[in-house]
């Protein structure tokens, strides 16, 4: 429950948004968890023309008997929605009933990929989520790519009076303008029909659908449309969807959510810079909601942005579902001013002496090599003011302690006659010169006979790499951990990989790739930080061939695809999280470990997620197959960002 104190500032902060009300603009929003309404201001035209729409019949179809006004749009109109991003309502089909749908499809004129259309979804009678699909069939043709997928959808039936060669051909501007889109079950099977008048596609299925629905008895099927850099002006549907026809009739806003608030922000962002990509769920009346552009809403921090710590955002929306003035809906979220998005290792000024900062133990098991990135700041004052890897056991007991420098100690290290160094840099003092801001790659491996090897490769301010080694240092393989300490230096842990405000779309942002030789394991840490909206807006990790070709690529919520994934009998996965709501939640902001293994014509992928929860978490893909010699793997993202420890 809220604190009096608490509620009196949302109080004040509501009182002072209402005295904004008169500064609003007509919105414009973008596509929502179930579906979303782009343009209020094109529905009171749209609703008016459907009539004349009918009668000009502007498709060359005919006149459709029962369609019902149902005016919304799906995805964003800038054509920004990527894949799988935004749905239009549910529509159910009866067995042996018959859905017709218009709507006008918006295809970007820019757009160089045949898919930039829409896909039909079909599903069983279960809401998206815990739903099973039979398949997706998309607008466009292309008999030798994916525009038709799923294991109860069978591509031979689908036929186009438009083909495409590759996903790259011109024409995908023909599929746009009015669509009518016909799922026909009179017949006992299943016929599909998307035309616009100039492209007409066909899937016709005479046998019996096999029926996905736990309750036998029902028959029924689902279906929703998915955009992916278009969007969709809906126009009218023959059947009442789920939630209902949407009207030309204005609506009042009822309640709101946000979505999309940064858990950390850094100090001296703006408030308009810090929440520029933070959306906003709106519920209107008659159970419409639509997704609210930042710059739609007003914002205040309380009490500032200025100082460190935790901070409350308050943020009203005062429109109608139209856009009309509108009493205000009032939504808030907890966020934390920072002074750097990161982990760092001793003081930032160089300050911390010798053994005065030390990261925690990182376990390393046989025939395994933990790699991590981070980059170092040195004092410059001598060569040993820069990072140092301390090897020991669980209790700390030390193995030996090599540094940057060419330099170490130890039982494992002294005296060892089997001991293998790199032998140092040509030119110290321009070294020297270089670590300050380096960025450095250490692997820490457990040989798995009683040695380990330390491989640091420093990418210098000077562009050139240095690299030291140490092999052969002994230790015991069965209890075997490293960590960092500094000395006259420090080190940031900075690498990211995608937009800090978890904005970057899927597969838009990529880390370098790693090599896992055959009997080896390479394992990785990260930070993962989610927009929270689903379970796949999370860490995914990419298997390639020399970071070509891709064998699977597997997500954090058990589920994957690929060549060495689909298909494949000797595939096991840990099944994924009894709870994905509290999984998903802890997700934000958790420390995880990513462990790849070659094992010689398979792959295991293992990843252990310590949440902000304090719980952790298991997702295991093992025996990925078939997989050469040559195995790499990288991570891409999702609505997400990862810093790499």
């Amino acid at each position: 429950m809220k604190t009096n104190i608490y509620n009196k500032v949302l109080a004040g902060a509501f009182s002072y948004l209402l005295l904004l009300t008169s500064y609003f603009f007509m919105t414009s929003c973008e596509g929502g968890d179930l579906y979303g309404i782009d343009s209020p201001d094109w529905i009171s035209a749209k609703a008016d023309s459907i009539a004349a729409e009918k009668a000009k019949n502007q498709g060359g179809d005919d006149v459709i008997e029962g369609l019902e006004e149902d005016v919304y749009t799906v995805g964003a109109t800038d054509y920004s929605t990527g894949w799988w991003a935004v749905f239009s309502k549910y529509y159910q089909i009866p067995e042996g009933g018959k859905w017709i749908a218009q709507f006008n499809l918006h295809i970007n004129p820019n757009a160089s990929n045949t898919y930039k259309n829409f896909a039909l979804i079909i599903c069983n009678d279960a809401d998206r989520g815990s739903n099973k699909e039979y398949g997706a069939i998309r607008y466009d043709y292309q008999p030798s790519g994916n525009s038709e997928w799923g294991d109860y959808i069978d591509r031979s039936l689908a036929t186009s009076t438009l083909e495409f060669a590759t996903d790259t051909d011109s024409g995908v501007d023909q599929l746009g303008g009015k669509v009518t889109l016909t799922i026909d079950r009179t017949g006992g099977g299943l016929i599909v029909t998307m035309t616009n008048g100039k492209v007409t596609k066909t899937y016709t299925q005479t046998s019996p659908l096999v029926n996905l629905n736990d309750d036998q008895s029902n028959t029924t099927i689902r279906a929703f449309l998915v955009p992916e850099g278009s969007f969709i002006d809906f126009i009218g549907s023959t059947i009442e969807p789920i939630g209902g026809f949407t009207s030309k009739e204005d609506k009042q806003p009822l309640s709101m959510t946000l979505n999309g608030v940064p858990k950390k922000v850094l100090q001296g962002t703006t408030l308009e810079d810090a929440f520029a990509n933070v959306t906003a769920t709106v519920q209107f009346e008659q159970e419409v909601s639509a997704t609210i552009k930042a710059t739609d809403l007003t914002f205040q921090a309380v009490p500032d942005m200025n100082s460190l710590g935790k901070k409350t955002l308050v943020a009203a929306y005062a429109k109608t579902y139209k856009g009309e003035g509108a009493n205000p809906v009032i939504a808030s979220a907890e966020f934390e001013v920072v002074d750097k998005m990161y982990t760092s290792l001793g003081a930032t000024d160089n300050s911390t002496g010798w053994w005065g900062a030390h990261s925690e133990n990182i376990k390393v098991r046989p025939k395994e090599t933990f790699v991590s990135t981070f980059t170092n700041y040195t004092s410059g004052a001598n060569n040993w003011n820069n990072f140092v890897v301390v090897l020991c056991r669980a209790d700390n007991t030390e193995f030996a302690v090599v540094r940057a420098d060419n330099y170490g100690w130890g039982a494992g290290y002294e005296n060892n006659p089997n001991l293998i160094l790199s032998g140092g840099q040509a030119d110290w003092r321009t070294w020297l010169s270089a670590m300050d801001g380096a960025k450095v790659n250490v692997a820490v491996t457990n040989n798995g006979d009683n040695t380990a090897d330390v491989q640091a490769v420093m990418h210098g301010n000077d562009g050139n790499i240095y690299t030291q080694e140490y092999k052969g240092i002994i230790i015991d393989s069965e209890d075997f951990y490293f960590r960092y300490t500094v000395d006259g230096c420090h080190l940031e842990f900075d690498t990211v990989i995608g937009a800090d405000d978890n904005s970057t779309g899927w597969w838009g942002a990529h880390s370098d790739d790693f090599n896992v030789p055959v009997g080896k394991t390479v394992s990785t840490r990260i930070k993962n930080f989610t927009n929270g909206a689903n379970n796949w807006n999370n860490f995914v990790v990419v298997l390639t061939s020399d970071g070509a070709a891709e064998y699977a690529v597997v997500r954090a919520d058990n589920y994957g695809w690929g060549a060495s994934y689909e298909n494949n009998p000797n595939l096991t996965t840990s099944g994924g999280q009894a709870d994905w709501g509290a999984w998903l939640s802890a997700m934000d902001d958790a420390t995880v470990t990513v462990s790849v293994t070659n094992n010689g014509g398979s792959a295991d992928v293992r990843c252990v997620m310590v949440g902000n929860d304090g719980q952790t978490y298991y997702q295991d893909y093992l025996g990925i197959s078939p997989i050469s010699d040559d195995l790499w793997f990288r991570f891409t993202v999702d609505g997400c960002h990862l810093v790499f420890e």
